[in-house]
């Protein structure tokens, strides 16, 4: 009977890494969305996002006397240790962890708290975007 738990056990760890890049691109397409959004409201430079193999980066920028200045780095990076993601955010990381539902479904957790993309893009950029509606909220 262990040995039959340890054999599920290690078959979900190795289906968990294999669809880790996956979520990784799943991520990134969500996030290149709020990214796309804020750049129509506030500029192209405002904003950027890239794919870098196993990262994704983020620059957010704002306009100071006509000059574009990098205001906040966003980096969201494969944890397969965890499994998941980390995310570093100018002192401030967060480990996200990745699990499978039926289906080739992802879910994301942080903590004991279970998360939607919707959330999980907010947890990523919020505090890069909108560094003081979070100061006043």
């Amino acid at each position: 009977m262990r040995i039959q738990e340890e054999q599920d056990r290690r078959r979900r760890e190795a289906e968990i890494h294999e669809r880790l890049p996956r979520s990784l691109e799943e991520v990134h397409r969500a996030l290149a969305g709020c990214i796309e959004s804020y750049r129509r409201a506030f500029g192209d430079e405002s904003a950027e996002i890239q794919l870098r193999g196993p990262e994704i980066a983020i620059a957010v920028r704002e306009n100071e006397r006509g000059e574009w200045q990098e205001r906040a780095v966003v980096t969201v990076a494969l944890a397969p240790a965890l499994p998941g993601f980390r995310i570093e955010r100018e002192g401030n990381p967060l480990t996200i962890e990745v699990g499978l539902l039926p289906g080739d479904k992802v879910c994301y957790r942080a903590g004991d708290q279970y998360l939607t993309v919707e959330e999980l893009t907010r947890r990523i950029l919020d505090r890069a975007l909108f560094p003081k509606l979070e100061a006043e909220g």
